[in-house]
């Protein structure tokens, strides 16, 4: 690759109403833009970065100004994977040089990464941590959603009349909660015996991140999903015995290149593969969006808890994501 021509913007992004997790709520989202242009063609990668970790705006172009240098001079995605640390601004970096390949090869994203085709996706759609009613109502909202994932707090009585309001509500959904750390091992049985009791599917990150070993030999009717406690490919192996399902998320992992590459050595392992989202537009959803491609479970509902979204984005139809070529990944024509 050639020398590159690199830009950085951090873009603020208002979200439609207030968003509420395990202690944490959020009116808008500061995202991290990177462009990367060679000659004719240009590729794009946002990235929202990893709020717990400390990955906020300002770190993540401190981070791209800091290897900026190395960047221009032309860098190979592998090579940058050694250049910077799983977080935001690798991922921006990461996606942009995907789009950017694709650009110069004249083939889309998802053939570069060696699928055959892509398909619409069952996504879920996210309910805010709220009033029990307040969620459940939020749930007869979304008509279109197959799929729904509950946000909770911690609060076992709460949370449990929360799972209760939004099962009695959707009875025909999927349903799949994340606690976000809230809980520890103690209180874990009574959590688990209330979803059960709610045909809950999945339970994501019970326990706080290096808790992991808490789990071991932890028997749950209801699958368990890693997502704080897998941050990066290093953390796969530490998951077996303890995790059944992998969230992966490229602003964790630092791109769609190792994201790939987690879902393999997931799958190696016997472990379930699941794509998440932070809260960012339809330029961040493309590239997880070939990610999920590889995933049994899909959360890419991002772009819907934005005041506005980039055009063109993303498409949900029918309890459905949709992501095609146009807002994302594309290949330039090459001359003949």
């Amino acid at each position: 690759m050639g020398r590159l021509s690199l830009s950085a913007a951090i873009e603020k992004v208002r979200l439609a109403k207030p968003f509420r997790i395990s202690g944490y709520v959020f009116e808008d989202s500061d995202l991290l833009v990177v462009t990367l242009r060679e000659g004719g063609h240009e590729g794009r990668g946002e990235a929202s970065g990893v709020y717990y970790l400390g990955d906020d705006a300002p770190h993540m172009l401190a981070e791209v100004e800091r290897v900026r240098a190395s960047i221009e001079a032309g860098v190979s995605r592998e090579e940058l994977r050694a250049l910077l640390p799983p977080g935001g601004a690798r991922n921006a970096i990461d996606c942009a040089l995907w789009e950017l390949e694709a650009k110069r090869s004249g083939s889309p994203v998802w053939k570069l990464a060696g699928l055959p085709s892509t398909k619409s996706l069952v996504t879920t759609f996210t309910l805010s941590a709220d009033d029990p009613d307040v969620m459940a109502q939020g749930a007869r909202d979304y008509v279109q959603a197959r799929s729904l994932k509950l946000k909770l707090t911690g609060e076992a009585e709460l949370d449990s009349a929360r799972v209760r309001a939004v099962r009695q509500a959707r009875p025909d959904a999927w349903m799949g909660v994340d606690a976000n750390q809230g809980y520890t091992i103690d209180e874990l049985d009574r959590l688990v015996a209330a979803l059960v009791d709610c045909d809950v599917k999945l339970l994501e990150q019970p326990l706080a991140r290096g808790r992991e070993a808490d789990l071991q030999g932890y028997r749950s009717p209801i699958p368990i999903a890693a997502d704080e406690s897998a941050l990066s490919l290093v953390d796969i192996p530490g998951l077996v015995g303890r995790f059944d399902v992998v969230n992966i998320k490229l602003d964790k992992c630092g791109g769609l290149t190792e994201g790939l590459m987690m879902a393999a050595e997931a799958r190696r392992l016997g472990l379930d593969v699941m794509v998440g989202n932070m809260i960012a537009t339809s330029l961040a959803m493309a590239p997880a969006f070939v990610l999920g491609q590889h995933c049994d479970i899909v959360d890419l509902d991002g772009p819907i808890f934005l005041a506005a979204d980039r055009v063109p984005g993303v498409v949900y139809n029918d309890g459905l994501v949709w992501c095609g070529d146009e807002v994302w990944g594309s290949a330039d024509a090459i001359a003949a």
